[in-house]
């Protein structure tokens, strides 16, 4: 008996094709999700020359569809925010690509610079605001894809309070 492992494999473990994953043509867990935001965000190509910024409100750009999911590009020149809201049905992981964005939730504020990634469930309320003095640029996905926005007054309802806290990932 191994005194690392019980467990030992005989040959080379590709050759048991009942043993591999199939490779997904599209993500389908949460890791799946945050790793696709890593991999957009890492592609400056596919979305820096889309950026665009209007003084009168937030900018957005549908940046890529896939089965139940959506990818959004989003701009915020200083002072302008999103609003207390939450995603209804759909999950999300999001992160800062350029500048700096403040998350406020009930449970607080937070602070967030580019590759941090946030990830949250449905019912998730927030507010997210550019306070600092340079644009802000923002990558999102949404699963399943964005149908709806509900606004929030300044007090979250108590369903909306329980599902405040988001997690925080970051990856640079």
């Amino acid at each position: 008996m191994n005194s690392d492992s019980d467990l030992q494999i005989a040959g080379d473990i590709l050759e048991v094709p009942h043993l591999l994953q199939t490779p997904r043509e599209h993500p389908a867990t949460v890791a799946e999700f945050a790793g696709l935001l890593r991999a957009l965000a890492a592609d400056r190509s596919a979305w820096q020359d889309l950026v665009r910024y209007d003084a009168t409100t937030r900018w957005y750009h549908r940046l890529r569809t896939g089965p139940g999911y959506e990818v959004w590009l989003l701009s915020w020149l200083p002072g302008q925010g999103s609003g207390r809201h939450d995603h209804g049905p759909s999950s999300g992981v999001w992160t800062v690509l350029e500048g700096a964005l403040t998350e406020r939730t009930e449970r607080g504020t937070r602070a967030l610079r580019p590759g941090t990634q946030r990830v949250f469930a449905p019912g998730y309320a927030h507010e997210v605001v550019n306070d600092a003095l340079e644009p802000a640029v923002s990558l999102h996905v949404y699963f399943p894809g964005l149908t709806e926005m509900p606004m929030h007054s300044a007090r979250c309802s108590a369903t909306a309070a329980r599902n405040t806290d988001a997690g925080t990932v970051t990856t640079a």
